[in-house]
Protein backbone atom coordinates (compact mmCIF):
# COMPACT_ATOMS: atom_id res chain seq x y z
CA UNK A 1 0.00 0.00 0.00
CA UNK A 2 2.90 2.42 0.84
CA UNK A 3 4.14 1.87 -2.66
CA UNK A 4 1.08 2.72 -4.40
CA UNK A 5 0.49 6.32 -2.07
CA UNK A 6 4.34 6.85 -3.39
CA UNK A 7 3.27 6.34 -6.86
CA UNK A 8 0.22 8.33 -6.49
CA UNK A 9 2.13 11.35 -4.62
CA UNK A 10 4.55 11.15 -7.89
CA UNK A 11 2.03 11.56 -9.97
CA UNK A 12 0.28 14.58 -8.18
CA UNK A 13 3.65 16.28 -7.99
CA UNK A 14 3.55 15.52 -12.03
CA UNK A 15 0.01 16.68 -11.68
CA UNK A 16 0.57 19.77 -10.16
CA UNK A 17 3.40 20.90 -12.37
CA UNK A 18 1.10 20.28 -15.69
CA UNK A 19 -1.77 22.69 -13.77
CA UNK A 20 0.26 25.41 -13.34
CA UNK A 21 1.79 25.16 -16.74
CA UNK A 22 -1.75 24.73 -18.70
CA UNK A 23 -3.05 27.52 -16.39
CA UNK A 24 0.03 30.10 -17.41
CA UNK A 25 -0.32 29.34 -21.07
CA UNK A 26 -4.39 29.76 -21.15
CA UNK A 27 -3.67 33.06 -19.64
CA UNK A 28 -0.98 34.14 -21.85
CA UNK A 29 -2.79 32.90 -24.69
CA UNK A 30 -6.03 34.37 -24.16
CA UNK A 31 -4.65 37.85 -23.05
CA UNK A 32 -2.78 37.64 -26.37
CA UNK A 33 -5.80 36.76 -28.55
CA UNK A 34 -7.99 39.48 -26.30
CA UNK A 35 -4.98 42.31 -27.17
CA UNK A 36 -5.06 40.92 -30.99
CA UNK A 37 -8.59 41.36 -31.00
CA UNK A 38 -8.84 45.03 -29.36
CA UNK A 39 -5.84 46.64 -30.22
CA UNK A 40 -5.51 44.96 -33.99
CA UNK A 41 -8.92 44.00 -34.65
CA UNK A 42 -7.58 40.33 -35.53
CA UNK A 43 -6.85 37.38 -33.99
CA UNK A 44 -5.24 33.81 -34.32
CA UNK A 45 -8.00 30.94 -35.36
CA UNK A 46 -6.90 27.79 -33.02
CA UNK A 47 -6.25 29.66 -30.14
CA UNK A 48 -9.83 29.39 -29.10
CA UNK A 49 -10.47 25.74 -29.65
CA UNK A 50 -6.96 25.15 -28.30
CA UNK A 51 -8.00 27.23 -24.91
CA UNK A 52 -11.20 25.55 -24.94
CA UNK A 53 -9.03 21.82 -24.87
CA UNK A 54 -6.95 23.33 -22.15
CA UNK A 55 -10.03 23.76 -20.00
CA UNK A 56 -11.00 20.31 -20.59
CA UNK A 57 -7.49 19.07 -19.31
CA UNK A 58 -7.63 21.55 -16.09
CA UNK A 59 -10.91 20.34 -15.34
CA UNK A 60 -9.92 16.72 -15.43
CA UNK A 61 -6.65 17.76 -13.56
CA UNK A 62 -7.68 19.45 -11.04
CA UNK A 63 -10.29 16.69 -10.25
CA UNK A 64 -7.90 14.19 -10.35
CA UNK A 65 -5.85 16.22 -7.40
CA UNK A 66 -9.34 17.01 -5.84
CA UNK A 67 -9.81 13.55 -5.40
CA UNK A 68 -6.10 12.86 -4.01
CA UNK A 69 -6.47 15.80 -1.48
CA UNK A 70 -10.24 14.83 -0.39
CA UNK A 71 -11.38 17.70 -1.47
CA UNK A 72 -13.54 16.51 -4.29
CA UNK A 73 -17.41 17.59 -4.20
CA UNK A 74 -19.40 16.13 -1.23
CA UNK A 75 -22.54 16.17 0.23
CA UNK A 76 -22.30 16.09 3.75
CA UNK A 77 -25.43 17.21 5.57
CA UNK A 78 -26.10 13.87 6.96
CA UNK A 79 -22.80 12.88 8.33
CA UNK A 80 -22.04 15.82 10.68
CA UNK A 81 -24.95 13.87 12.27
CA UNK A 82 -23.27 10.62 12.38
CA UNK A 83 -21.46 8.47 14.87
CA UNK A 84 -17.72 8.21 14.35
CA UNK A 85 -18.65 4.50 13.35
CA UNK A 86 -21.14 5.42 10.76
CA UNK A 87 -19.06 8.03 9.34
CA UNK A 88 -16.21 5.64 8.62
CA UNK A 89 -18.60 3.35 7.28
CA UNK A 90 -20.10 6.13 5.29
CA UNK A 91 -16.89 7.20 3.76
CA UNK A 92 -16.06 3.47 2.99
CA UNK A 93 -19.30 3.19 1.05
CA UNK A 94 -19.08 6.64 -0.19
CA UNK A 95 -15.68 6.00 -1.41
CA UNK A 96 -16.15 2.90 -3.09
CA UNK A 97 -18.93 4.01 -4.70
CA UNK A 98 -17.36 6.88 -6.29
CA UNK A 99 -14.58 4.32 -7.64
CA UNK A 100 -17.45 2.63 -9.01
CA UNK A 101 -19.14 5.43 -10.57
CA UNK A 102 -15.26 6.29 -11.98
CA UNK A 103 -15.15 2.67 -13.55
CA UNK A 104 -18.50 3.65 -15.32
CA UNK A 105 -17.32 6.86 -16.31
CA UNK A 106 -14.10 5.85 -17.66
CA UNK A 107 -16.00 2.37 -19.62
CA UNK A 108 -17.88 5.01 -21.75
CA UNK A 109 -15.17 7.43 -21.90
CA UNK A 110 -12.97 4.91 -23.68
CA UNK A 111 -15.65 4.25 -26.30
CA UNK A 112 -16.24 8.04 -26.69
CA UNK A 113 -12.52 8.32 -27.42
CA UNK A 114 -12.36 5.13 -29.86
CA UNK A 115 -15.29 6.80 -31.82
CA UNK A 116 -13.25 9.90 -31.88
CA UNK A 117 -9.97 8.11 -32.81
CA UNK A 118 -11.88 6.35 -35.97
CA UNK A 119 -13.89 9.43 -36.88
CA UNK A 120 -10.33 10.78 -37.40
CA UNK A 121 -11.45 14.26 -36.56
CA UNK A 122 -8.31 16.71 -36.47
CA UNK A 123 -7.47 19.88 -34.46
CA UNK A 124 -6.77 22.30 -36.86
CA UNK A 125 -3.80 23.55 -34.23
CA UNK A 126 0.06 23.00 -35.77
CA UNK A 127 0.20 19.77 -37.51
CA UNK A 128 -3.41 18.97 -37.44
CA UNK A 129 -3.35 16.77 -34.23
CA UNK A 130 -6.00 13.92 -34.06
CA UNK A 131 -8.61 15.25 -31.79
CA UNK A 132 -8.42 11.89 -29.91
CA UNK A 133 -4.83 13.01 -28.10
CA UNK A 134 -6.71 15.53 -26.96
CA UNK A 135 -9.71 13.89 -25.60
CA UNK A 136 -7.62 10.65 -23.89
CA UNK A 137 -7.51 13.03 -20.78
CA UNK A 138 -10.97 12.12 -20.33
CA UNK A 139 -10.20 8.13 -19.41
CA UNK A 140 -7.08 9.14 -18.18
CA UNK A 141 -8.83 11.32 -15.92
CA UNK A 142 -11.26 8.98 -14.40
CA UNK A 143 -8.86 6.03 -14.08
CA UNK A 144 -7.04 8.16 -11.77
CA UNK A 145 -9.80 9.02 -9.86
CA UNK A 146 -10.85 5.82 -9.79
CA UNK A 147 -7.86 4.53 -8.43
CA UNK A 148 -7.47 7.05 -5.86
CA UNK A 149 -11.42 6.58 -4.91
CA UNK A 150 -10.49 2.61 -4.51
CA UNK A 151 -7.39 3.53 -2.25
CA UNK A 152 -8.98 5.41 -0.31
CA UNK A 153 -11.77 2.79 0.21
CA UNK A 154 -9.56 -0.07 1.07
CA UNK A 155 -7.40 2.34 3.56
CA UNK A 156 -10.93 3.28 4.88
CA UNK A 157 -11.22 -0.58 5.72
CA UNK A 158 -7.76 -1.53 6.42
CA UNK A 159 -7.67 1.50 9.15
CA UNK A 160 -11.47 0.21 10.26
CA UNK A 161 -10.20 -3.53 10.85
CA UNK A 162 -6.54 -2.57 12.84
CA UNK A 163 -8.90 -0.32 14.53
CA UNK A 164 -7.13 2.59 13.40
CA UNK A 165 -7.74 6.52 12.62
CA UNK A 166 -8.11 6.43 8.91
CA UNK A 167 -5.53 8.89 7.15
CA UNK A 168 -8.23 11.62 6.40
CA UNK A 169 -8.72 11.95 10.26
CA UNK A 170 -4.87 11.14 11.62
CA UNK A 171 -3.66 14.26 9.53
Amino acid sequence: MKFLKAIDSGFAKIESGVVVLFLSVMILMAFFQVVLRNVFNTGVLWIDPFLRHLVLWLGFLGAMLATRQNRHIRIDVLTRFLTPKLKRFSAIVTHLFSAFVCYLLLSASVTFVHGEKEFGGVLPLFTDLPIWYVQAIIPIGFAVMMVRFTLKGVDQVIAVLRGLQPEEERS
